[in-house]
Formats: C-alpha cells, structure tokens, sequence
C-alpha cells in the first residue's frame, strides 16, 4: 500500500500549492474567513481550525486528553467551527465517518496513544469505504522527541513512533508536527492528500504547540484548490471506442452501480449513461442510494442469490454487463458465488476501464468514461424488457392478528411507509443489512452503511455525524442489539447535539448474522433494558423520547408519536421480535458465507 510520512526529521517536503476538491467533483472556490485578522491568532491551533472551515467541516469530534487540551481550545475559538465531545474515542472516529459520507469530509481530535490506538479502527473502516477523514492527535511535548524519555499514555517505551506505526496502514498520508517551522506545510499537504486520495490522514501535534505564534501563520490562509485529475485523452478515446464496440453488439446488456462510484465523483454520470442507452439498471448491495431508484429503468439490487427479486436473472443472464466501481468481496459476492462470466463483462474503476478478457486502459477516469460511452451507444431496452415480462410485484406481509407478536417484516414494512425525500436511512451491520436493501428509497433519501468493513456498532457514531451534517434531513437507523451494546454511549451525544434521529433498536437478543453463518453460546448476548438505558442517559436534560413495542398496534402508535408530536426529540423505539426472525436473505446468504469460510486447505 502506498503510504506517505511527515515528519521534521525524515522527510523535505515538496513545495507547491495544495487545495481540495469539494465533495462533488470540479474545482472547490473556498472563501476565506471574512473575520478580521489579529495577529495574536497567527499560531497553529489556529491554522488548523482555519483549513478545517475552509474545506468544510464545521463540526469536529472529539475525546480530550491532557495532550489535546491547548490544540482543543484552538479549536473552540475558530468562528465557525463546532467542538463535539463524544464518550469514546472510537465513535469519535466512527461520527467523523458518518459526517464524510454526507459534507465529503469528516475529523476527529483524540490524545496520544490510548486515543490514537482506541480510533484506529474506526479510521481503518473509513480507509475501506474511501472516506476523506482527518484524524488528528495532541502527541508529546516537542522537548521529549529524541530524550529516551518514558511517557504516560504509551506503553511504556522510550519510543513514540507505535501509534504512527499503527496508523501508517491505515492512512494515505502521516504528518508528526514537533517543529513549527514546517508545520503549515506539513498541515496542508496532509489535508490536501486526504482530499485528493479520498482516504484518512493522521497529524499529530505537539502538545506544546498549537498557542504559540509563527511567522508562518502571520496571515489568513490563502484559499486554495486542486487542480481536478485528466484523463488520458487517447486512451479515453480507445476505451470509450473498445467498449462501445463491445457493448453495441451485446443483445441484452446491463448496467450495475458499485460503491467506487463516490470515490469517483461519477453518479451522474452513470445516470447520463442510463438515459442514454435504455439497459436495465441494478446496484450493488454497498452502492444502494447512490443512484436514483426513481429511474425508470432502476430494477433493484444485485447481490447474487440474495438479490432482488428477478434482478439477478437479468443481470447473470445477459450476454454484457458494465460494472462501474465495483467491489467484488467475499460478501458482496455472497462467498464467491455470484454467476457472471469475465469475458462478458466491462469492469469501471474510478481510474481504469478492463474490458472483457482483453485490453485495460489505465488513466482513464470513470466520471470521463461514462460521460463519454452516453454519446456512443445504441438505444437497446431489450433486458429491460425482459425484466418487465417476468417482473411480478412484490407481496405484504401477513396481516398481523391482534396483539400478534411483531415480526421483522411487519416492522420493515412501516419504515417504508415513513421514507420520504426528506429522511436518510443508515443500516448497522447485521440482519439491518438485508431489510434495508428492500427498502424502496424516494427521490432525495439518502442511504448509507459500512459493507465492506462490517465493523459492529458502527450505526451508532455514524448516525450522530451523519445526523450533524445534514440537519435538513431526520435519520432513521436500523440497529441490532448486539451491535448497539458495543457502541451505545453516544445516544448521550445525540440528545446533547438535540439531534431528532429516529432509532429503531431491533432486540432479538443476540449476534442474528452470526448465529445464520456459525451458531454457538457465543452469540447470545445479556438482554438489557434498552429505553431504561436510554432514559437513565437522557436524565431529563434535552430532548429525547423512548418506547418498547411488542405487536404492531403498539408499533404503528410509537411511529406515529415520533413523527407527531415528539417530532423535535431524539426518538428511541426498542422491537423486540423472536430471536428466529430473520430475512429469508440473511439465511441464504449466511449459509454460503459458512461454506466460503469452511473451505479445507488447498493440498500442497
């Protein structure tokens, strides 16, 4: 993996200007503070805070440590920028996640080591979904690099580099800033690479650092931005001339949406390309909500067998099948059994175009290749039809008798009911998954969770960040029991933020997607008194509201409260449903999950 490392005492870096990208695609124009500038303020703390507004963050989660403590003061004193406390490190990582997916970049500020090594994983699940993230660290006193001095909060070496170790495989790009004569380079190249890679970066700051002026910051940052990436102009030509030959003599072509298609800045783009050539259009499981599924030709998710229902015909039965930004893992190939053959298929990443079996074509950008293959190729609705003569529509659950016990599906089906352009639905990992993929989105919902990491707990900080960052929209979050028993504390930030999230805490009582892949004792988990919890956290200051439900009569009473009268409140509705009550999804799709990981040794 290629990495970068900053540091005072290893590395010159380059001079040159840096910038960013806004989060869709073209040249940011940043506007610099209208603040007057004082001169008291020229100090890096300041410098900081002020790149962090200028491209676009406006909240900033954190866990204070006695090595962030001056930096965080910093922080609070840039107009514009919001300090968040979380409960724990890792769901500060986890709200930075959440708020990147929707503003295009999120940061986090924790202290040195205990901090920096309990965020990692949040930051490593942000690497795998292509997150911008900023993490930054208040590190030791600039005096004690180099003085086989023993610090607290390490581990009880002399040696200060195990948490830039750490972080080295799971970051694009490191900067240690123990010197203030490089320290605005160093700042703004970190920044500038995380937005360019669309991955996180670590900065760690001496803590003895962030209030003291320097020349360098002696004035407003001037703002700045990154000139966007070329194609490579011939070979953009020969893909778009390879594929539409390819593609043109097709007799039922598809096209499937992957989840690099953020990364690439190319949603449009596919949909231009959709409009244009009439092919069915699918997405793939960790792609849901990034194209519309209002287009006329949208015909659901593609997941292998647990597909939506007549989708996989079509897309494994046609004779081509344009990929754009796929990821094909053990899990989105539901443990490698998906039926789609190389030689039939045009593969898009955000840099690179393979065709078939024969010729890749690198330097080439997806948003570029698509835009480009619109003007191209042939109208060609036949799959589309197809999959309109086989298309039944969907059945509703059985009506419940009275005072039934709730079932999943029933519950699944009043969520949809309460989706509109104007809510965002973030699914934790789990059964969630499953039932969320069947959710119809309208125009303007947003969607969001974490495939390819899979990290329990992840909903719960996602959900604060992602709620942070798009105040016009009210989050629905799907979360497991045991999912929510690993992260839970910071409900405490959401009311404190007086964030209006609905919470739909589905209490089966255990680890359900792990009880379909490998049962044991190990999956069950202690019950809790989930709104009591809640309540006991809530403590009467701000605005919350919970509610247990056990038959649907209870639960179409609570749904209607949430979006009525306790509309402005943080809502928390614990389900609590049969421990056998799963997707028929997740069952298949755990049993060929079972099988993938089973596989005996290979002979040698």
């Amino acid at each position: 993996m290629d990495t970068k490392v900053a540091s005072i005492d290893n590395v010159a870096l380059p001079n040159g200007d840096v910038g960013c990208l806004p989060p869709h695609g073209g040249v940011s124009s940043i506007k610099s503070s209208t603040v007057p500038f004082n001169f008291s303020e020229a100090t890096l703390g300041r410098h900081l805070a002020r790149r962090l507004v200028q491209i676009g963050v406006s909240d900033v989660f954190s866990v204070p440590g006695d090595f962030n403590l001056t930096l965080l003061d910093h922080l609070i004193a840039e107009p514009g920028l919001n300090l968040i406390g979380c409960c724990n490190e890792l769901n500060a990582g986890y709200a930075a996640d959440g708020y990147a997916r929707s503003r295009g970049v999120g940061a986090c500020v924790v202290t040195f080591t205990v901090g920096g090594l309990s965020v990692i994983n949040a930051i490593a699940g942000a690497y795998s979904e292509n997150l911008p993230l900023i993490c930054i660290v208040g590190g030791p006193n600039s005096n004690d690099y180099g003085t086989n001095r023993i610090l607290h909060h390490t581990i009880g070496l002399p040696d200060f580099t195990q948490e830039l170790r750490c972080f080295q495989t799971v970051t694009c790009f490191q900067a240690v800033v123990n010197d203030l004569e490089y320290a605005h380079e160093m700042i703004d190249t970190a920044i500038s690479t995380a937005l360019k890679e669309s991955r996180p970066v670590y900065i760690s700051i001496s803590c003895n650092l962030p209030a003291i002026p320097h020349p360098t910051f002696s004035r407003e940052p001037v703002p700045f931005s990154l000139a966007p990436k070329l194609s490579n102009q011939m070979g953009l030509e020969a893909a778009i001339e390879a594929a539409a030959e390819f593609l043109n003599k097709a007799v039922k072509p598809v096209m499937v949406a992957g989840p690099k298609l953020r990364v690439a800045k190319a949603s449009n783009a596919f949909v231009e390309l959709a409009d244009s050539c009439g092919y069915p259009v699918a997405v793939m499981p960790s792609a849901k909500g990034m194209i519309p599924e209002h287009h006329p030709h949208f015909i659901g998710t593609y997941w292998g067998a647990v597909s939506t229902a007549f989708c996989a015909e079509i897309v494994e039965s046609s004779d081509a099948y344009l990929f754009a930004g796929p990821i094909f893992n053990d899990y989105s190939s539901v443990g490698y059994s998906l039926l789609l053959k190389k030689d039939k298929a045009i593969i898009v990443q955000p840099d690179r175009v393979l065709i078939g079996n024969g010729p890749t074509f690198g330097c080439v950008l997806m948003k570029d290749f698509l835009l480009g293959l619109s003007k191209r190729l042939k109208k060609n609705t036949t799959a589309y039809e197809n999959y309109h003569r086989i298309y039944v529509p969907e059945g509703h659950p059985l009506k419940s008798a009275p005072k039934e016990a709730l079932r999943v599906n029933v519950l699944f089906q009043h969520i949809q009911n309460m989706l509109s352009g104007d809510t965002a639905v973030i699914a934790e990992t789990g059964d969630s998954w499953f039932n969320c993929q069947k959710l119809k989105l309208p125009k303007g919902c947003g969607y969001e969770f974490q495939m390819q990491y899979g990290s329990i707990g992840w909903s719960v900080g996602a959900t604060l960040g992602y709620a942070q960052a798009v105040s016009n929209k009210r989050v629905i979050a799907c979360i497991g029991d045991g999912s929510f028993q690993v992260t839970a504390q910071d409900i405490s930030t959401m009311i404190r933020c007086g964030q209006n999230t609905i919470i739909f805490l589905i209490n089966n009582g255990g680890y359900t997607i792990e009880v379909e892949i490998h049962d044991g004792p190990y999956n069950v988990i202690k019950n809790w008194n989930y709104t009591a919890l809640v309540d006991a956290i809530h403590n009467g200051e701000g605005k919350c509201w919970t509610s247990k439900v056990f038959c649907e009569e209870e639960l179409g009473e609570a749904i209607e409260k949430a979006t009525g009268e306790k509309k402005d409140c943080l809502c928390f509705i614990e389900v609590v449903v049969h421990k056998d009550d799963t997707s028929k999804e997740l069952l298949e799709w755990g049993s060929r999950v079972s099988a993938a990981n089973g596989r005996p040794p290979n002979p040698q």
